[in-house]
């Protein structure tokens, strides 16, 4: 199931680590974070290696729908009730900082840079708009509230960020990847203190940052219960008759769980929905063929794929120190579905923490933070179920029993989101190892 991004990029090749080596940074992890840490951390001069155990961002980066907005959602109503107003503030300017720093560094590179105007609709919750639109207000950002939108369902309205970003996130990546150092499949089988075990040599760094998508690191920061993840279907639908009508003008996603995405690829629209947590039943792309089948009976269907992405407690990511006893030791986790801007965030944050200037709104993303939220019980609750359900296939994680998923043929773990081929092949962490089949 490649992505319209994967059929069209060929990213450059990197070596496999045959020696053992020294390095004051290693990043484990080779998705958009990695890079982009990687990325700034060569700016400043500061010697790293990062190590991928596959290739560079043939995971959740390549399955992305590539939208470059700080509005995630109906958020800032829920981080002021939750953080205050000096956090959600911070929050809100750290992605509008991101938001600019892809808008300088895509001017010279090729990769289908567009400024959007981006739009949260609900179908039936005018109340929630307005509370985001006071909320917006009192952060001090001009938002405007829709009553209409171009899109072909009813709605309650849209709260509408202007000149938010879109891009080919594959293009963008594979050039600013060009001259980092990178080892591919480079697989850290272990890590003792801060040295990194892998097949064929030993990595020795002063500090370490782990951009594993979900931190595979269990003895540490409790990630296995602050986090859990989420799939979602995406179908690149191109017009054989009317091209007009699948342009949307503008990106768009729906603030209730059943909400639809949509945004355009030249002329090709990109619809996105059918979401749930992994390991439990959802829409997948059957709710997304039905609604194209309904409203745009003229499409064809280019290419269909899926992601997966961790969710946080609390809406926000951890980025920051792996935990409070550990030192030296980054990751960045948690974009709930936002990883464009969030991965700036990081590598931001990220570089950071090793050269010693961190930004004023590192506080905001902290994984120290307080877990007493709603979700953890929720979170809390799933593993203990699925501990106990007696079932042939147990996730090698945390030993979940497995539910089989029959639209994508694949093992899948409620707990924490690992999902394996039928053939037993690791597919998404936090798992490390293949099933035994």
């Amino acid at each position: 199931m490649k992505s319209i991004w994967q059929n069209e990029v060929t990213f450059p090749e990197f070596p496999k680590l045959q020696e053992n080596i020294r390095t004051e940074v290693l990043i484990i992890g080779g998705g958009i974070t990695g890079i982009l840490t990687a990325y700034f951390l060569q700016q400043n001069k500061i010697p790293y290696v990062l190590v991928e155990k596959d290739r560079i961002c043939s995971k959740t980066t390549g399955h992305t729908t590539a939208k470059i907005t700080l509005q995630h959602g109906l958020i800032y109503s829920q981080l002021l009730n939750t953080f205050g107003k000096e956090k959600a503030q911070k929050y809100l300017q750290a992605n509008q900082w991101a938001l600019e720093q892809y808008e300088k560094l895509c001017k010279d590179i090729d990769c289908n840079f567009e400024k959007k105007d981006n739009y949260v609709y609900s179908v039936n919750n005018r109340k929630k708009l307005e509370q985001e639109m006071n909320a917006l207000r009192e952060l001090g950002y001009s938002a405007k509230l829709y009553d209409e939108i171009s899109l072909p369902i009813d709605t309650a309205g849209a709260v509408c960020c202007p000149n938010q970003a879109q891009f080919h996130p594959l293009k963008f990546l594979a050039d600013i990847s060009r001259n980092l150092n990178i080892y591919e499949r480079t697989f850290v089988q272990e890590m003792v203190g801060n040295t990194a075990i892998t097949e064929r040599g030993e990595i020795i760094a002063e500090q370490v940052i782990v951009t594993t998508h979900f931190p595979f690191i269990n003895k540490h920061g409790s990630y296995f219960l602050k986090l859990y993840q989420h799939r979602s279907y995406v179908l690149a639908l191109k017009s054989v008759e009317n091209r007009e009508k699948l342009q949307v003008n503008g990106m768009y996603v729906g603030a209730e769980q059943e909400g639809l995405s949509f945004r355009n690829y030249k002329e090709v629209l990109l619809l996105g929905g059918g979401a749930h947590r992994t390991g439990k039943h959802g829409g997948n792309w059957e709710v997304l063929r039905q609604f194209a089948k309904e409203h745009y009976a003229n499409a064809i269907e280019l290419c269909a794929w899926a992601a997966q992405d961790c969710m946080s407690l609390d809406k926000v990511p951890y980025i920051g120190e792996y935990s409070k006893r550990t030192q030296k030791l980054y990751t960045a986790t948690g974009f709930n579905k936002w990883g464009m801007t969030g991965s700036m965030v990081a590598a931001q944050l990220l570089c950071g923490y090793v050269t010693g200037s961190v930004q004023d709104f590192a506080d905001v993303f902290l994984p120290s933070r307080s877990i007493l939220r709603g979700q953890l019980f929720v979170n809390a609750a799933t593993a203990t179920v699925n501990l106990l359900t007696p079932a042939k296939k147990r996730c090698p994680h945390l030993g979940c029993a497995l539910k089989w998923n029959k639209a994508e043929h694949t093992w899948d773990c409620s707990c924490h989101g690992s999902r394996f081929s039928d053939t037993g092949k690791v597919l998404d962490n936090p798992a490390n190892g293949n099933l035994k089949i």
